[in-house]
């Protein structure tokens, strides 16, 4: 067995990587080929937790909704629904055609099986169950109760209103999966995935090569009524190293970049973030808005006085150009945070004033804070990983101009993430990116019930108003009204700074010439069921 597995995966290997642009296989065109330099941990749903695992479970799995690239709420398995008034009671209504990926666990001859309501009861049970412990049970914590009515119709109650509730359940967290074959394998079924969408999974040689197939018995067509995917394969490489990733790129081995490093983005793009002449011939280049907000946060439980002063947090907003920022640093990749914190590209983001690059504004506050305080040398410290370090050491030469005094602490990503669960750093470099498709979600961090550690409110903030207004927002079901009581906490955000807003940042995909029908979407989701390439001659 271990011989015919080894000749198996040399001989898919062989099939799949390509030699460079002058050696093409014959059936290139028919493989989509990415690399993800930070390895897959699991391909089962109930552990896709981070951007590697939901990249690959994207193409393996279904739930009962979708999303668009515009982050509107699609039928997926479920092909309607209805809510109650109260926004209590959710019933779906599945379709009667989705079969998942032949498995041998499945007792039929064809060895498939229809999906039916029962699936999703599992499936949820399974995503809440202990035994299980997946980092995505929290999606489910406001559900009351779930039940398969008949075989297509699965409803679901909640404890309270939730407007956002249907984009939470868009999240991979929420696919569907067997029974049988989950029970086959255990806990293996991370290495074993069965699931019912467009790719069907093949071969993990972990660290090394993925590999999946075309689901011949995908459900969904395209609008001229053809069976997707139109792709016959999907090839994934774990190069570590970045500069390798985008040497693989450069040579055509790669269909998809999807990074920007320090160690090429000079070489492959301007400072204003268009292609180098060398590669317009070759590669395409899309940009769109990402729904990561990045920023630094002031823990305002700290007992230093600079910390708790609204005068230096307002001073640090004001005293350093995040527009040549991002021009320097990022290579004109991302949107200068001059707002609130809720970024460009979800519903709720107004455009609100924040804080403009005003030395004369930083000044005075820091002048205030001095004659406030006696304190005449104010200092702060700023918390960061290695990736970051070189925004941060921008923001602490422009603010020494000014008369603060900014230390940077370079530290491993694993050591600022505990240090800011436990109140543990006096200002933290952070991002915020979005779970589901909702503004609330970038709000939750400043609601005081969730100061750490018993939710992600990192900085402590406190506002009465703050609070009032997000539990209303709750009830609220006209979207538009929702989207006003969000800009009102935004505002609130902006006016007491528990936080630096530093840039909205930006999907930036680079894709070879012949690649079509890859489409950016802000939550940055691989989608490559209707991707095709074209030929080579």
């Amino acid at each position: 067995m271990i011989i015919i597995r080894y000749l198996t995966i040399v001989y898919y290997l062989f099939l799949f990587v390509s030699c460079g642009r002058s050696d093409k296989n014959h059936r290139d065109h028919e493989v989509f080929r990415y690399n993800q330099f930070e390895n897959i941990s699991s391909l089962d749903p109930a552990f896709a937790r981070d951007v590697p695992n939901i990249w690959a479970t994207n193409q393996l799995f279904n739930g009962l909704v979708q999303l668009d690239d515009s982050l509107h709420i699609q039928p997926d398995i479920a092909k309607r629904w209805k809510i109650s008034e109260d926004g209590l009671h959710y019933t779906f209504v599945l379709r009667n055609d989705v079969k998942f990926h032949k498995h041998f666990r499945f007792h039929s001859k064809d060895s498939t099986r229809h999906v039916i309501a029962k699936d999703f009861e599992y499936s949820f049970n399974r995503l809440i169950d202990p035994k299980v412990a997946s980092p995505g049970n929290w999606v489910l914590k406001n559900v009351e109760k779930y039940t398969a009515l008949n075989d297509t119709v699965f409803k679901i109650k909640l404890k309270k209103p939730f407007p956002a509730f249907l984009g939470l359940l868009s999240m991979r967290y929420c696919s569907v999966v067997p029974k049988e074959v989950v029970a086959h394998y255990g806990n293996q079924f991370r290495s074993n995935p069965i699931g019912t969408g467009p790719f069907k999974f093949k071969l993990w040689e972990e660290n090394v090569k993925l590999v999946f197939r075309k689901n011949e018995l995908y459900f969904e067509k395209d609008e001229n009524g053809k069976q997707l995917p139109y792709l016959e394969a999907v090839a994934i490489t774990f190069l570590p190293d970045k500069q390798s990733e985008f040497l693989q790129f450069a040579q055509g081995n790669l269909d998809l970049l999807n990074s920007l490093d320090a160690s090429y983005k000079d070489e492959l793009l301007t400072p204003t973030g268009k292609l180098r002449a060398k590669y317009k011939g070759d590669i395409t280049i899309n940009k769109g808005p990402y729904l990561n907000s990045e920023y630094l946060g002031f823990y305002l439980d700290s007992e230093k006085e600079e910390i708790q002063s609204h005068l230096l947090r307002k001073a640090v907003n004001h005293g350093f150009d995040r527009k040549k920022m991002i021009t320097y640093l990022k290579n004109g990749i991302g949107t200068p945070a001059i707002h609130g914190f809720i970024p460009k590209g979800i519903p709720g983001f107004a455009n609100i004033p924040g804080y403009e690059f005003n030395t004369k504004k930083a000044t005075a506050f820091i002048k205030q804070y001095i004659q406030k305080t006696g304190n005449s040398t104010p200092s702060i410290r700023i918390a960061t990983d290695s990736n970051y370090q070189s925004i941060c050491e921008f923001i602490q030469r422009e603010l020494e101009k000014i008369g603060l005094t900014i230390i940077v602490d370079v530290m491993p990503p694993s050591t600022i993430r505990h240090k800011k669960w436990s109140g543990e750093l006096e200002v933290f470099r952070a991002s915020w990116i979005a779970d589901y498709p909702d503004a609330e979600n970038f709000l939750s961090p400043f609601y005081s019930n969730n100061h750490t550690p018993n939710g992600p409110n990192y900085t402590h903030f406190k506002n009465d108003t703050f609070d009032r207004l997000y539990e209303e927002s709750f009830l609220i079901s006209d979207d538009k009204m929702r989207e006003q009581h969000y800009t009102r906490m935004d505002s609130i955000i902006v006016a007491h700074a528990p936080i630096v807003p530093l840039y909205y940042d930006e999907v930036v995909r680079f894709t070879q010439k012949n690649v079509h029908g890859l489409t950016n979407n802000p939550q940055n989701f691989l989608i490559l069921k209707r991707v095709w390439k074209e030929k080579a001659l």
